[in-house]
């Protein structure tokens, strides 16, 4: 196996992704397709967080203005909790902006009247419908501090007419955490059993991706299992489980909401759609509220950038068992993290994910050495034997079974196996995968520039052959996007495919000739950082291959 079948079998890989992408991808869903089905049936018992809502809706903007709020601020985020219905629904990232030629900051959490509607809610039920509880309409009373920041945490109350009051305490760290410390106070006579609860409430389907090899919609880990389910799922299907352990959220490409229970306690996971997407958490056992006491409860919310550091770090200081999962790292996990971990460690060292990029390529191909060399020692030697083997072709051109035993004598003479370059491809094929998933999940790697023209390595080549790479003053339809580093990728894999043996078949060897060319097409939409790994890959390979081949010789007896 050599050069050809890696060519082969990347154009095959990467046709597939892009066709499937085009024409196989389940359509966008609107709210026109949406079904409202439930086909898994709830206990009786449980307390239920349905609530009827008469919303009008109204701008973000408008939405903001019409509750009293309490402001809250960080290094890393900037935004407001209501206290008509003590709900976080307000929430921009402060270090990431929506576009790479915008100043306009990223917005994730928006009022639940707003076209955008995204909000996240806790509290306490009870399956008691004469106990008056707190909901979406009421308003909470601050006492103390009216500004929440990580160095101080702000308290809210709100009291019913039969003489128990509700109480939060939410505090804030200086990245993305949240924590609500959640109390009843009883000053009645009377006893009563609550269920602590967290609730994510989203209207829309954000603009996503829509490609398989990433999931973003619903998402949780219990009792050590991941579950992903589309939003499409959860339109066709109510997901409920029962657990003891794990976290459970909301998950876009580069940004996670999500709801942490508490501790050591077991708890109610459900995936819902009405009129909204719900994913939320109910404990299983109620709190008793005995006379003239107290209960409380707490919990963690996290509305992160999905930076690795910042999410294993809250998976390690919380102990979130497998937050990590909140990045989609695919199931070429074990290659993929330690992968990013390289590059990383690369980009802190030399500054630039693109330098990063490079240097990584290098250690890979210092890794695969030995494969390598032995790989191409052995098509330098079939390289050596394409006279020989043209000679026997046409000498017994009448008998196949004949030109077969005389290959494979000539094989077994010059210690030839045509197969032994197999096994560093099918190594490298997964690592470039590997590289093409950190590059299209990783928020590390969005809008970071390379040198020249390359402004955002997770995106594709901006320029393109048919406009002379921006020399000439017109656009080019995205089909005709094929830039300079694909270019100088398919250049480097034609040359690359000379110093390989060539097809004794005729037509095979012009069919292999237009391989670069695919190749260069398939490739151009792909991220810039990926072809760039590709590129100086095939230029370190045939580095290596012509050393090889030059000191690789081979002493044919013709007969």
């Amino acid at each position: 196996m050599d050069t050809r079948n890696v060519i082969a079998a990347i154009s095959l890989s990467a046709a597939v992704i892009i066709l499937y992408s085009l024409y196989f991808a389940p359509p966008p869903i609107t709210k026109e397709n949406l079904a409202e089905k439930n086909k898994t049936e709830q206990s009786t018992d449980a307390p239920s967080l349905d609530q009827k809502e008469n919303i009008t809706e109204i701008s973000r903007e408008e939405a903001l203005g019409q509750s009293k709020r309490i402001q809250f601020e960080n290094q890393s985020i900037v935004g407001s909790i209501s206290l008509k219905g003590a709900a976080i629904d307000d929430l921009t990232f402060k270090e990431y902006n929506i576009a790479l030629e915008s100043d306009e900051k990223v917005k994730l959490l928006s009022p639940r009247n707003s076209k955008d509607g995204y909000l996240i809610e806790s509290g306490f039920i009870t399956t008691d419908k004469n106990i008056d509880i707190p909901n979406s309409n009421s308003v909470w009373t601050v006492s103390g501090n009216s500004r929440l920041t990580d160095q101080s945490p702000v308290k809210l109350s709100w009291t019913n007419d039969q003489g128990i009051t509700f109480e939060k305490e939410i505090a804030l760290d200086d990245k993305f955490l949240f924590t609500i410390k959640q109390r009843v106070v009883n000053s009645t006579n009377n006893e009563y059993d609550f269920y602590s609860y967290g609730q994510i409430i989203r209207k829309q389907i954000p603009d996503i991706s829509n490609f398989y090899i990433l999931h973003e919609g619903l998402l949780a880990t219990l009792d050590d299992e991941l579950i992903e389910k589309d939003y499409d799922d959860i339109q066709e299907e109510k997901f409920s489980r029962t657990s003891q352990k794990g976290w459970l959220g909301i998950s876009d490409k580069f940004w996670i909401t999500s709801l942490i229970p508490p501790k050591g306690k077991e708890f109610k996971t459900t995936f819902d759609y009405k009129d909204k997407f719900r994913a939320n958490f109910v404990g299983t056992e109620p709190l008793a509220l005995k006379e003239n006491s107290t209960i409380e409860d707490e919990m963690q919310i996290i509305v992160a950038a999905k930076r690795v550091e910042v999410i294993d770090g809250y998976a390690e200081s919380l102990n979130i068992d497998k937050f990590d999962l909140a990045i989609d790292w695919g199931f070429l996990y074990f290659i993929t993290k330690p992968l990013f971990y390289g590059i990383d460690y690369f980009f802190k060292l030399l500054g630039n994910y693109g330098l990063a990029i490079i240097a990584i390529t290098i250690c890979i191909r210092l890794a695969f050495f030995p494969l390598a060399n032995f790989s191409f020692r052995s098509m330098a030697k079939m390289k050596a034997l394409q006279p020989e083997m043209v000679r026997l072709k046409d000498l017994h051109k009448e008998d196949k079974m004949k030109l077969q035993q005389e290959m494979m004598a000539l094989y077994k003479k010059e210690k030839v196996n045509p197969m032994s370059g197999c096994l560093p491809i099918l190594v490298q094929i997964p690592v470039f995968f590997a590289l093409y998933k950190v590059l299209f999940v990783t928020i590390e790697m969005r809008q970071m520039p390379f040198y020249g023209w390359i402004q955002d390595l997770s995106e594709r080549d901006p320029t393109s052959l048919f406009n002379l790479f921006g020399l000439l003053p017109y656009d080019v339809p995205s089909f005709l996007m094929i830039g300079a580093w694909p270019i100088a990728m398919g250049v480097s894999m034609f040359i690359q495919q000379k110093l390989n043996p060539a097809p004794t078949d005729p037509m095979q060897a012009k069919i292999f000739m237009f391989f670069p060319l695919f190749l260069t097409i398939i490739l151009a939409p792909f991220p810039a950082g990926l072809v760039i790994y590709w590129t100086v890959n095939n230029i370190l390979t045939m580095a290596q291959q012509v050393f090889i081949m030059k000191r690789t010789t081979i002493k044919t007896t013709t007969t």
